[in-house]
Protein backbone atom coordinates (compact mmCIF):
# COMPACT_ATOMS: atom_id res chain seq x y z
CA UNK A 1 0.00 0.00 0.00
CA UNK A 2 1.14 3.62 -0.43
CA UNK A 3 1.16 4.06 3.35
CA UNK A 4 3.62 1.16 3.82
CA UNK A 5 5.90 2.52 1.10
CA UNK A 6 5.82 5.96 2.75
CA UNK A 7 6.72 4.50 6.15
CA UNK A 8 9.56 2.43 4.69
CA UNK A 9 10.95 5.56 3.00
CA UNK A 10 11.50 7.28 6.36
CA UNK A 11 15.20 7.71 7.07
CA UNK A 12 16.66 6.70 10.43
CA UNK A 13 20.17 7.36 11.74
CA UNK A 14 22.51 4.38 11.59
CA UNK A 15 25.91 4.04 13.22
CA UNK A 16 28.66 1.46 13.50
CA UNK A 17 30.09 0.96 16.98
CA UNK A 18 33.56 -0.45 17.53
CA UNK A 19 33.47 -0.62 21.35
CA UNK A 20 31.85 0.95 24.40
CA UNK A 21 32.98 1.61 27.93
CA UNK A 22 32.15 3.81 30.86
CA UNK A 23 34.76 6.25 32.10
CA UNK A 24 34.71 8.92 34.79
CA UNK A 25 33.53 12.30 33.55
CA UNK A 26 36.79 13.94 34.66
CA UNK A 27 38.62 11.69 32.18
CA UNK A 28 36.39 12.95 29.37
CA UNK A 29 36.68 16.66 30.20
CA UNK A 30 40.47 16.31 30.37
CA UNK A 31 40.80 14.85 26.85
CA UNK A 32 43.15 16.75 24.56
CA UNK A 33 44.42 16.00 21.04
CA UNK A 34 46.74 13.01 21.34
CA UNK A 35 44.95 11.52 24.37
CA UNK A 36 44.43 7.76 24.25
CA UNK A 37 41.45 5.74 25.45
CA UNK A 38 41.83 1.98 25.58
CA UNK A 39 38.93 -0.43 25.23
CA UNK A 40 38.58 -4.06 26.26
CA UNK A 41 37.34 -5.14 22.82
CA UNK A 42 39.86 -7.04 20.69
CA UNK A 43 40.58 -5.44 17.32
CA UNK A 44 39.21 -8.53 15.51
CA UNK A 45 35.81 -8.48 17.27
CA UNK A 46 32.79 -7.70 15.10
CA UNK A 47 31.39 -4.19 14.91
CA UNK A 48 27.78 -3.45 15.89
CA UNK A 49 25.35 -1.80 13.49
CA UNK A 50 22.76 0.33 15.26
CA UNK A 51 19.61 1.89 13.80
CA UNK A 52 17.65 4.38 15.83
CA UNK A 53 19.99 3.71 18.77
CA UNK A 54 19.22 -0.02 18.84
CA UNK A 55 21.70 -2.77 17.88
CA UNK A 56 20.38 -4.63 14.84
CA UNK A 57 23.35 -6.50 13.36
CA UNK A 58 27.05 -7.28 13.67
CA UNK A 59 29.64 -7.38 10.95
CA UNK A 60 33.16 -6.69 9.82
CA UNK A 61 34.75 -3.74 8.11
CA UNK A 62 35.44 -3.90 4.41
CA UNK A 63 37.26 -1.42 2.22
CA UNK A 64 35.23 -0.09 -0.71
CA UNK A 65 37.44 2.15 -2.79
CA UNK A 66 38.68 4.88 -0.46
CA UNK A 67 35.75 4.39 1.95
CA UNK A 68 34.78 1.68 4.39
CA UNK A 69 31.66 -0.39 4.69
CA UNK A 70 30.22 -3.05 6.96
CA UNK A 71 29.71 -6.62 5.78
CA UNK A 72 26.78 -7.98 7.80
CA UNK A 73 27.55 -11.31 9.47
CA UNK A 74 24.63 -11.66 11.89
CA UNK A 75 21.21 -10.08 12.31
CA UNK A 76 20.43 -9.63 15.98
CA UNK A 77 17.04 -10.72 17.32
CA UNK A 78 15.31 -7.80 18.98
CA UNK A 79 12.97 -7.93 21.93
CA UNK A 80 9.74 -5.98 21.61
CA UNK A 81 9.35 -3.30 24.29
CA UNK A 82 5.96 -2.99 25.97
Amino acid sequence: TPYCRAVLAIKTPVSVTLARKQVPLDRIVNLVPGSMLTFDAHCDEPLTLEAGGKPIATGETVKIGDKFGLRIREILGGQEED
